[in-house]
């Protein structure tokens, strides 16, 4: 798939906006609190269901014209019913989402027309762990890897600086590499 420049944009990106929303962030730095929801329902087994929709962003609550649902589960071999990937499948993903939006809007800034953007991720992760059967084995992922393939109509090395730059700007990949709190409240009814 070939990204074309238009009037409106470079790789699908409206690179216009994209300089307006940085320079009105610089003016206002107080636009640039958002908060993102999710929420999830039980199906069966281990399956269960996600939903996304409102946000607050840019000093407002904001809601999208529908919902975006997906589904997790197990495979058969872990007790499940194979009705989605599993929730450490979808952390994969995220990462290599939010590297690859991130890679788009970095290129239509810099001026670099985008051919083609694929990527590999693999996660490796011992049950031992999430099983309680060793204390010793961490119940996450003990390493993640991601390869891209960057085909554009810049030399190697930018295109490479793209994933770097992504890399140093990614939500997600901050949020895997350094952590960040997580408070848990249960209500029961």
């Amino acid at each position: 798939m070939t990204a074309t420049t238009t009037d409106q944009g470079r790789n699908g990106v409206d690179v216009a906006t994209l300089f307006a929303t940085l320079d009105a962030v610089k003016a206002q730095p107080e636009i640039a609190r958002f908060q993102f929801r999710a929420t999830n329902r039980w199906i069966s087994g281990t399956h269960n269901r996600g939903t996304i929709n409102g946000y607050y962003g840019a000093g407002q609550e904001n809601t999208r014209p529908a919902d975006f649902t997906f589904d997790a589960d197990h495979p058969p071999v872990l007790v499940g019913g194979d009705n989605g990937p599993t929730p450490a499948e979808h952390l994969l993903h995220a990462l290599a989402a939010c590297l690859t939006a991130g890679l788009a809007n970095i290129a239509s800034a810099r001026g670099i027309d985008l051919e083609e953007v694929t990527s590999t991720v693999e996660g490796d992760i011992n049950l031992l762990g999430i099983l309680g059967l060793d204390p010793e084995v961490r119940n996450g992922y003990e390493a993640i890897r991601v390869v891209f393939h960057v085909k554009g109509d810049a030399e190697a090395e930018k295109l490479r600086a793209l994933v770097d730059q992504s890399r140093n700007r990614s939500a997600v990949y901050d949020v895997i590499t350094h952590g960040v709190p997580v408070s848990i409240d249960v209500a029961t009814a």
